[in-house]
């Protein structure tokens, strides 16, 4: 039984990545999306968008990967429920200072091994930084929202889902069915705040395949104005990163976006005018079923059939190993 809803007591507060080519990241990150960037040495990089003293932390590893979700728990009693939670359930969390609270500007944090095995990690307090960032959008939108939202693709939805919703109290927004070449998805958007999704979980209708190169298919940056969407989609496109989709507006959360792969295998969504669900007006249709994921736009870029042929693989090849589950 729960002790209480820990519901808008949930945001994500960082995200790190690991990558193979640090230099690449650098150039990513720091030129192309126009964040600020900490260069903390050969093997750690870390971004920054607010005042926070890390938000994206990027580490040299044998993978390009996301390793870490970092969630901001608002306060103490919130934080105890969560942990009460997970050792119900026989869920091991390690508590962690020093050096690697350091590396993400925490005091402390609480680890466990999430979904997929990407490590969960709570927080109460992030540090801070009394200089503004040197970006080049106008803003980003990191308010009670959170950092970003992260899409996952999953071969245990179910599962997947519950995690989400048994310790965060994460409610579901609405889903969407999209038809993409060779395969139907189903793609469940859950939030944990004001924020339209904080995590969304996409599955294949039939059997289910993990298609994706990376443990999530994309992390979304919301930034202040449609022209800090146009500005960043001009410099990936002149720098020559790999647009995954166009500019275009989703049907869901009308927010106007486009994807573009980072170094470390997953895209990045950069986006602006994401709505925002006021839980008090109980004006927002849950539940809703959209068909298709975008109103306009939002079409593939550079797509050939080598990249048909190496989803297809990695899809049937994740039919042959099984996908982490919490519990």
């Amino acid at each position: 039984m729960k002790l209480n809803t820990v519901y808008d007591k949930v945001k994500t507060g960082y995200v790190v990545a690991t990558t193979t080519d640090i230099d690449d990241w650098k150039r990513f990150g720091g030129e192309a999306l126009g964040l600020h960037m900490d260069v903390r040495g050969p093997d750690l990089l870390s971004f920054r968008v607010d005042d926070r003293e890390r938000r994206l932390i990027i580490r040299k590893g044998e993978t390009n990967d996301i390793a870490t979700i970092g969630l901001e728990i608002a306060n103490e009693d919130a934080l105890e429920t969560i942990l009460s939670r997970l050792k119900e359930r026989s869920v091991d969390v390690t508590e962690v200072a020093g050096k690697e609270a350091d590396i993400r500007g925490v005091d402390r944090f609480w680890k466990l091994v999430g979904p997929k095995k990407i490590a969960v990690e709570m927080f109460l307090t992030a540090r801070t930084i009394a200089t503004a960032p040197e970006i080049k959008p106008s803003g980003f939108k990191v308010d009670e929202g959170g950092l970003c939202h992260l899409a996952i693709t999953s071969r245990e939805p179910a599962s997947m889902l519950g995690f989400w919703r048994e310790i965060f109290d994460a409610r579901t927004s609405d889903q969407i069915v999209e038809k993409v070449p060779g395969v139907e998805l189903l793609i469940t958007f859950t939030r944990f705040n004001e924020r339209h999704h904080s995590i969304a979980v996409a599955e294949t209708k039939g059997m289910k395949m993990d298609p994706m190169p990376a443990r999530i298919h994309h992390m979304a940056l919301e930034v202040a104005d449609v022209h800090d969407v146009i500005g960043a989609y001009e410099r990936c496109r002149a720098l020559g990163y790999k647009i995954s989709m166009s500019i275009g507006r989703h049907t869901n959360d009308h927010a106007i976006s486009f994807y573009v792969q980072s170094p470390s295998g997953f895209d990045v969504e950069f986006s602006c005018d994401g709505i925002r669900v006021n839980d008090a007006l109980e004006d927002f249709p849950e539940g809703k079923v959209h068909h298709g994921i975008s109103e306009w736009g939002h079409l593939p870029e550079g797509r050939g059939i080598r990249d048909e042929i190496a989803q297809l693989r990695r899809g049937v090849s994740s039919l042959f190993r099984p996908e982490y589950k919490v519990f």
